[in-house]
């Protein structure tokens, strides 16, 4: 797959979003209530069914058979610290954790608690696999590829500062008039770091754009193509 059909597999999986929210919204039936919609929407599921689409394809280019790939149904994966957790994504081949992968997003106006929610549950989640892989879980498996895409709404609210509350210590100077945007790049960024995910892709769109199927991409570390490439990597010895 062209870098060119990579992009284009983008932009549809931004359009799919978008269109798959307005519906969900629409079926929620409360038009004057934004925020209960976007919970709704939110907890609807297949938003970012596109996107794992785009990344299937990716894998079954590299090689991986369509049935080592698991998307929607058998994704539950043992944790550590609870039984089972679903993934978006899960790679396995041959009695073998390949992969997990989540992908996530975010829309407003509920910015605040809805950031601390996504960092808990990919901390979490990541966290707990690890623990699991550490404990034997997956044996025979080698370690197992982990990724986490973030979509976020670009919008006003999303982009203006955002006040820290310090009562007894002080926050992080990185915090410090921060965006929901810039907290969001910080976050991503770090749990790449420390690497409690193998590769993390951050992006961002205008639902005025929606049709058109624009994002674009605020930290050149946390691109789709950076997200891919070492997964695409990960997973090339089962397609020689």
């Amino acid at each position: 797959m062209s870098m060119q059909d990579i992009e284009q597999g983008l932009r549809d999986a931004v359009r799919h979003f978008w269109s798959t929210r307005r519906r969900q919204s629409e079926r929620q039936g409360n038009e004057n209530d934004r925020d209960r919609g976007s919970r709704s929407a939110v907890t609807g599921g297949k938003q970012m069914d596109g996107f794992v689409r785009l990344v299937r394809e990716l894998l079954m280019t590299a090689g991986v058979p369509e049935t080592s790939i698991a998307a929607d149904r058998r994704v539950e994966l043992p944790g550590w610290f609870r039984a089972e957790k679903k993934w978006d994504l899960v790679v396995v081949h041959g009695g073998d954790l390949i992969a997990a992968m989540e992908f996530k997003s975010q829309i407003g106006p509920s910015f605040g608690n809805n950031f601390n929610n996504r960092t808990e549950e990919a901390l979490g989640s990541a966290t707990d696999i690890w623990a699991a892989y550490r404990e034997g879980a997956f044996k025979p498996s080698s370690r197992p590829f982990l990724g986490y895409l973030m979509l976020l709404e670009d919008c006003d609210r999303s982009r203006a500062p955002v006040k820290v509350v310090e009562p007894h210590f002080p926050v992080f100077p990185e915090f410090r008039g921060a965006s929901y945007r810039t907290r969001y790049t910080i976050v991503v960024e770090k749990l790449l770091r420390e690497r409690l995910y193998d590769s993390a892709c951050f992006l961002l769109s205008d639902p005025a754009s929606s049709a058109a199927g624009i994002y674009s991409e605020p930290h050149p570390e946390l691109t789709f193509a950076r997200f891919v490439a070492p997964l695409l990597a990960h997973v090339a010895p089962i397609g020689r």
